[in-house]
Formats: C-alpha cells, structure tokens, sequence
C-alpha cells in the first residue's frame, strides 16, 4: 500500500506560503507558513499534522489489539502532541506525547495499560519517528 501528500512553496523560506494536500482530498491545498508553523497564525504545519497522523495511527492500531482481546471501546479521544526544539544543526521534533482518553466496558486497568503500550509501540507511525514517544492513557469509567 502506497499513499502520498503534497506540497509545493512559492517565495523565500521567511515571506514564502505553500499549500499541503492529501491523495485522499481529505486536506486540500491547506496552506502553510513559517508564521503558522513559528508564530500561530492561521494555516497549518508538518508537526501539526504529523500530530494528527500519529494520533489517528495510534487510536487505529489500539482499536484493533483491543479487538484481537475482545474489547470494543464505546469511545477514544486522542492527542499528540508533537515537540520541535532547536538543535545546534537546525529544528528537529524531538518527541510526541499521545494522550488518550478511552470508555472500554469491562476492561481492568492492567489489561488497558498493557493494550494501550503495545498499539504505543506497534503503531506504523511510531515506528518511524526517531523521537521519544511518551504515553499518558486515562480508562474512563
């Protein structure tokens, strides 16, 4: 399976714009910048969206463990949140924190804690970062 986003830049790397789309057209020609990637304005950015890609990847790969212990959850919500810090060679993202929230009937919080580490580490997603990914997982009653 093969799946692709673009992007294509106009201008200089501090005046400059670009857009970013998916194969999908799930995001199309959303545009970013260096002030909506350093300076929160509106547009969006690569961490933001690898966010989201990490994040969707994750609650995915934590549907289909619990599935494999026959769990269903009634609901997941979750974060990632992605750190890019200055490195003496430039900017590097240097770790993602995932949060997740989950309502599992009947689960214990052993069995969560063990299922929500193995789709941590078995997520496609984290297995291509070369960042420390932390976890926190919250069972909600």
């Amino acid at each position: 399976m093969n799946r692709y986003g673009t992007a294509a830049w106009l201008g200089s790397f501090k005046t400059g714009s670009g857009i970013i789309s998916t194969e999908s057209g799930a995001l199309k020609n959303a545009p970013y910048s260096v002030s909506s990637r350093f300076d929160g304005l509106p547009g969006t950015n690569p961490e933001e969206l690898l966010g989201a890609a990490h994040a969707g990847c994750f609650t995915m790969a934590f549907a289909l463990i619990m599935g494999e212990a026959k769990f269903t959850a009634d609901r997941m919500d979750t974060q990632a949140l992605v750190t890019l810090d200055k490195v003496p060679d430039g900017y590097a993202i240097t770790a993602v924190h995932l949060t997740i929230k989950a309502k599992i009937p009947d689960i214990d919080q052993a069995k969560f804690d063990e299922l929500v580490n193995l789709a941590k580490n078995g997520c496609p997603v984290s297995k291509v970062l070369n960042a420390k990914i932390s976890l926190t997982a919250t069972l909600v009653n």
